[in-house]
């Protein structure tokens, strides 16, 4: 018989409803429990995922408290991640944060030694790196399909400031300064929002072609456009590996970058067109070989990581298997973020 990782989730907004919606598919992973400060979304929830009302608490520290939940998903605002994180491991909890797991490098250093010290899982929520794209994308690159990775352009950006009138003409919309991704003192801004992914996928292809030394990495040409709420709306960085990778690194709120990233080895290129919701999940390669790859997934993509962490949970391991996110790849793209926000 499976046994099941029992889950519990703090903070209810938009990106915890699409990875709740997800374990209606899992067989080894069960939400059992919830919490927010939000009556109404505690409400929305226990329906709709069918939770029982002992599980459902308005103070955060209930849900930690709780025997029966096995693991935390932290869904908080960025400002509110160290708070969390530190209290769920002083209770021995697994943690799943969200990205990025920190606002700075200074707030990684009271937590660093209690997760490597610790008996419990810990991670950072990158769910790109646990779906068949990216597996496929690694196998590509061992098979030295293009060569050996010199350099990468990765993209990841929305207009979140303009919207069209009816006559299609451009208007500014009204800024919410209270919304997470508008606020400062909330940890909001596109290098934080957005950056993160395309410096973690940075990381990921360099270690293919040695290990990194975290410490090394040069952040240049840095660009970083302010909006009116003081967040970065528009940045830009080119990211100097020590083995020589390089990686410029794109970020917005502003502009229609869109999300394709572009990784150029010796002997061709790698165009994968959005890996970070995989919607389309194609690979194109150009070069010695021409040819479009599409890889099947699953709609919601959280599926992937779920599965993943509760199985590594159950084989008693502390941090997922490669290529889930360590703690010190964490702190290593923390470090970047930081520089490149800096």
């Amino acid at each position: 018989m499976t046994q099941i990782i029992n889950w519990g989730i703090i903070g209810l907004g938009n990106v915890a409803l699409e990875f709740a919606k997800a374990f209606k598919d899992s067989n080894n992973s069960k939400l059992i429990g919830i919490s927010s400060k939000n009556q109404d979304k505690i409400q929305i929830f226990k329906e709709k995922f069918n939770i029982n009302k002992d599980y459902c608490f308005n103070k955060y520290e209930d849900l930690l408290n709780c025997e029966d939940i096995d693991i935390i998903y932290i869904a908080l605002p960025n400002s509110m991640h160290k708070e969390w994180i530190k209290k769920s491991i002083e209770r021995k909890k697994n943690v799943l944060i969200e990205k990025p797991a920190f606002m700075s490098l200074a707030e990684t250093e009271s937590i660093k030694k209690k997760v490597l010290n610790g008996n419990f899982f810990f991670s950072e929520s990158f769910i790109y790196r646990y779906t068949p794209q990216i597996f496929q994308v690694l196998e590509l690159l061992k098979n030295n399909i293009i060569g050996e990775p010199i350099s990468m352009l990765s993209n990841y950006g929305t207009n979140l400031l303009t919207k069209k009138n009816i006559f299609g003409f451009s208007k500014k919309k009204k800024i919410n300064i209270n919304n997470r991704l508008h606020s400062k003192k909330l940890g909001g801004g596109a290098i934080l929002d957005l950056g993160c992914y395309p410096v973690s996928l940075s990381i990921l292809i360099a270690s293919t072609i040695s290990k990194i030394d975290y410490d090394k990495i040069k952040v240049l040409d840095k660009i970083k456009e302010l909006g009116s709420t003081e967040v970065d709306i528009n940045s830009h960085a080119k990211l100097e590996f020590e083995n020589g990778f390089t990686s410029e690194v794109n970020a917005s709120f502003s502009k229609e970058i869109g999300k394709e990233t572009v990784i150029r080895g010796t002997d061709g290129i790698m165009r994968i067109m959005n890996p970070w919701q995989v919607e389309p999940s194609t690979i194109i390669l150009e070069g010695k070989i021409n040819k479009k790859i599409e890889v099947e997934c699953v709609n919601n993509i959280f599926l992937y990581e779920i599965n993943t962490i509760s199985k590594n949970i159950l084989e008693g391991k502390t941090k997922p298997d490669f290529p889930g996110p360590s703690i010190e790849e964490t702190i290593g793209g923390t470090k970047v973020l930081e520089k490149w926000l800096n």
